[in-house]
């Protein structure tokens, strides 16, 4: 992608948050999470059904839609796994419902660049590691994407450093 269109996309007016999961990566993304039975699955931006409609039988599910006016901003239920191809617009606000909602484990595919320390140092003051990560390019996507899965009080498989090097 030339640096033009990289620009264009960055700096437009209104975000097009609307990028359809391919079914088998969506299948692969929930195949990272090992379910146990009984527990509740929350798909928060569900669309075409994706993940929802894909998810492990021997659970409860739920989903948001924004376009059904289910809104993830307002959901305030008990969850245990929260799994989604979420808006990278509002990806800090996202972060910050999923920990809000405390669940056992979240799990979403996101831009590679949008994966941040200040992210990362948000999800583990808060309890939870980054115990999982994997990399692919999606067609017409913007950049390289990756799954990450965070779940609580489990030990992270990365470290940073938020100091400036000069």
């Amino acid at each position: 992608m030339s640096s033009q269109i990289s620009h264009s996309i960055k700096h437009r007016k209104t975000p097009n948050d609307v990028f359809i999961t391919p079914l088998a990566l969506a299948k692969s993304h929930i195949n990272m999470i090992e379910p146990i039975e009984g527990e509740k699955w929350l798909d928060p931006c569900k669309n075409n059904g994706s993940y929802y409609n894909q998810f492990p039988e021997n659970i409860i599910k739920d989903y948001c839609e924004i376009l059904e006016e289910k809104d993830f901003f307002t959901y305030d239920k008990p969850v245990d796994i929260i799994v989604s191809n979420p808006p990278w617009s509002i990806l800090d606000k996202w972060f910050k419902k999923n920990i809000e909602l405390n669940p056992r484990c979240f799990s979403m595919l996101i831009g590679i660049n949008n994966l941040t320390a200040r992210r990362i140092e948000w999800c583990e003051n808060a309890g939870y590691g980054l115990t999982q990560m994997k990399m692919m390019k999606v067609f017409k996507w913007y950049g390289m994407s990756v799954i990450v899965v965070f779940e609580k009080n489990k030990k992270s498989i990365i470290t940073f450093d938020r100091q400036v090097w000069k």
